[in-house]
């Protein structure tokens, strides 16, 4: 008969996460690409952005320029955020570096173990530098490529392989959950 001594229980400990969530609302992105980035966000806001977790979600919208539309420490109701989102018209050029740059800089100041960036894009970047060196200093970047409509395969792996992340393909915004799921289990 086994004694108490020889029973061992392990308990798991979930440890805190940071995530960026980085959205192309560049000219391209109209349409599906719009329902995609409204799910993007609703999931992840339900997931990472629920009281007592420790959790932290930023958000960081990217176009010829970028902005930090929640920072991590920020507690902001999914609703509003998304509605942040929304409210931004879809305009100008893609540049992927602004949105890297910004989301690596607000991933530096968290503490938490995993920090983790999500691109949210068709990757048709044509305006700035090339954003692969950029990709190169996160930790984890993943990128969920909308491929509804004109979109760049090879840089989105690129920028998912450079950036120790995965590559996802989004068609609808059904994809969304599913994918998301797929690149943060771990």
């Amino acid at each position: 008969m086994p004694e108490d001594t020889d029973i061992v229980v392990r308990e798991r400990m979930r440890s805190r996460r940071a995530a960026v969530l980085i959205v192309d609302v560049s000219g391209s992105m109209r349409g599906e690409k719009v329902k995609i980035a409204a799910a993007t966000v609703a999931a992840l806001s339900a997931d990472l952005g629920g009281a007592g977790t420790g959790d932290q979600l930023a958000l960081v919208a990217f176009w010829s320029d970028a902005a930090l539309l929640k920072p991590l420490q920020a507690r902001v109701p999914a609703a509003r955020l998304l509605d942040q989102l929304l409210r931004i018209p879809a305009r100008g050029l893609t540049n992927v570096g602004f949105g890297l740059t910004v989301a690596h800089a607000e991933l530096g100041r968290s503490a938490a173990r995993r920090r983790t960036a999500i691109l949210l894009t068709d990757a048709v970047h044509n305006a700035g530098p090339d954003p692969r060196p950029l990709a190169r200093r996160f930790g984890e970047l993943h990128v969920l490529l909308q491929t509804d409509g004109e979109h760049d395969t090879p840089l989105a792996h690129d920028l998912a392989r450079l950036g120790h992340g995965r590559l996802a393909p989004v068609h609808t915004h059904r994809d969304v959950a599913p994918a998301l799921n797929r690149l943060l289990a771990r």
